[in-house]
Formats: structure tokens, sequence, C-alpha cells
């Protein structure tokens, strides 16, 4: 465990990226216990994927990715670990042949973070990984959501299940954890299972940014759409790689040609820099459908944005 004085990661310019043992970012490895702030977790389960798997090896993959991440944000200044006591505190268990039972595991290992008083910035995993996240952050009061995907997920239920990774919104919001006028779903596309696919998101209050949208409006008009939803108050971001056009991210369970360039969301997630930004999460990377590794890659970028937002608003609303 880390002294008060001993969250530092390893330096590139000091110790090869190449070598010592895998944290994200080479991020500290810690206990889940004051004084750690930010809370880097790996939540290894794909038993709410309806299609392709393979994303529960997401958090050891990008791991090793993440040896490329340096310390400081070129655009925005914030270097994540000078601001916070940062740590990556493992993997957070799952039993895998069982999701429900899983998503029971993850919650109380999240719930620890929260007591700990730490953030949590999440490598999943499936986009089932949000719900026991948000049902451990959330519980006191609704948060909104910054959703990057190509899909909704806003499902009650598929294959008669109602704990899957195209439900978890619904979820969210059924159990009084996402605020939906404080809500934003940004790149969706693909081919719909009925004309009524985003009815609920639009009912519930939910911005919906489909990708046809993105298009017409700019990338400088979603992110005044961005925060203009936010607003005052706690936010989480959420990431499904499938968002992404698949030639940045051939690696994951359900690609939708069309998607997000990774510039622009690298731009779109460095201007939410002074929102409270509380947790986050990047999701859906499946390491053996991508034999190049740029899904792994362009994920490590990913979280590390997101530790940034994290580390920059606990910093600024930090006492005294």
């Amino acid at each position: 465990m880390p002294g008060e004085g001993e969250f530092k990661p390893f330096h590139s310019g000091e110790v090869p990226r190449y070598q010592e043992i895998a944290t994200f970012m080479r991020a500290a490895r810690a206990e889940i216990a004051p004084p750690l702030e930010i809370a880097l977790v790996g939540v290894p389960l794909d038993l709410g994927a309806t299609y392709r798997v393979g994303a529960r090896h997401g958090p050891s993959a990008v791991r090793e990715a993440s040896r490329l991440i340096r310390q400081v944000n070129p655009a925005t200044g914030v270097a994540p670990f000078q601001l916070c006591k940062v740590a990556d505190v493992g993997d957070a268990p799952t039993d895998p042949l069982d999701v429900v039972r899983s998503v029971a595991l993850v919650q109380g290992f999240f719930e620890r973070i929260q007591a700990a008083g730490a953030a949590p910035v999440v490598m999943g995993g499936d986009h089932t990984v949000p719900l026991p996240v948000l049902r451990a952050i959330a519980r006191e009061r609704p948060i909104g959501l910054i959703q990057f995907d190509a899909h909704g997920d806003v499902f009650d239920e598929f294959m008669g299940s109602r704990i899957n990774h195209a439900t978890f919104v619904r979820r969210g919001i059924e159990e009084g954890l996402i605020e939906p006028a404080r809500s934003i779903q940004i790149g969706l596309r693909g081919t719909r299972y009925g004309a009524d696919d985003l009815d609920y998101s639009r009912a519930a209050g939910i911005r919906v940014v489909t990708i046809d949208d993105y298009e017409e409006l700019g990338r400088d008009r979603v992110i005044a759409a961005i925060r203009d939803a936010l607003r005052d108050g706690p936010a989480y971001v959420t990431f499904d790689v499938d968002g992404l056009d698949p030639s940045a991210a051939p690696g994951t369970g359900v690609p939708e040609p069309g998607g997000l360039a990774m510039r622009d969301s690298q731009v779109m997630l460095r201007a939410l820099t002074g929102l409270e930004v509380i947790g986050g999460d990047v999701c859906e990377v499946a390491p053996p459908l991508d034999p190049t590794g740029i899904t792994c890659i362009n994920a490590a970028n990913l979280m590390f944005e997101t530790l940034c937002l994290v580390a920059a608003a606990k910093a600024a609303r930090r006492p005294g």
C-alpha cells in the first residue's frame, strides 16, 4: 500500500515502458483505502454481451496498451497524477458463469471504493458494467450521464434478460440513478430493430445526438449541447468503444460503420474539463477481435481523458 507521498506512476524516462508489471497508465498499485482519491479499476465481465464476446479480456490488454500513456494532457494541461492520489486497485470480482451474481459482486467492489472516498475510472467489460458502478456511486441522488455509443442501451429486456449491455441506461433511470434531463447520448447509429428503438430515451428526456445529428450540428455545437445538458451537478461519462468508427476500434462486440473519429472524441472529452465528472468508464473492448491492438491503444487514451476529467473535478472541489 503506497504511503501518503507514494502515489507516483512509473516515468518512462526513468523506467522503460516494457518493464515492471502492467498497471493502468503505469499507476501505483494500491488497496482501496484512504488517502486514495481516484481508483483505476478493471471489470472483466462480458456475460451481458449479446453478440461477439471477449470484453472480459479488456482490462488486462488495456493495462498493457496503456504503457504508452504519459502524465500530462497536451490540450488541457491537466496532470492527473499530480492533482490527485491515483492508483490501480485491480479488478472487481466476477462470476464467469452468472451475470446477475457478477453484477452484485461488482457493485459491492465499487461500494468499497465509494466508502473510501475515491472516484472510479473504469475499464470494462461489456456495457453492463456501468449499472453496478452507478448503483454504488449514485445511490444518494441521480446523476447526469454523458454516453458516447453507437446504441442507446435503453431496451427493457433482451433475449429475456433485463441485465445486459443493451439495458443499462433504462435500468439506471428506473432505479433513480440517472437524471434523464441532465443526460445526453452521442453517436447513435446503425440499423435498428424498429422505428421506436430510441423512443424511450427521448420520452425520458435524454438529449439524443445521432451520428447524422452530429454531422449536421458539427463538433463545437455538440460540445455546447453536452455542457448545456449537464449544467451544474455531478455527471458520469461512459464511452462504449463501438461509438468510435470501426477503423479506430475494430475489437468490439457490435461494430457499426460510420462512427465517431478518435480525434473528435478526444476533443469532446477535453472540452468537458471543469464539469463535475465524478467517475467514468470505457467499455466493450474485446482484444481477441483486434490483432492490431489499435482498439486497446485508443481505449487507453480514452481512459486517460476520463481520468483527467475526474482528477480536475476532484481537485477543484477538494475541501480547503
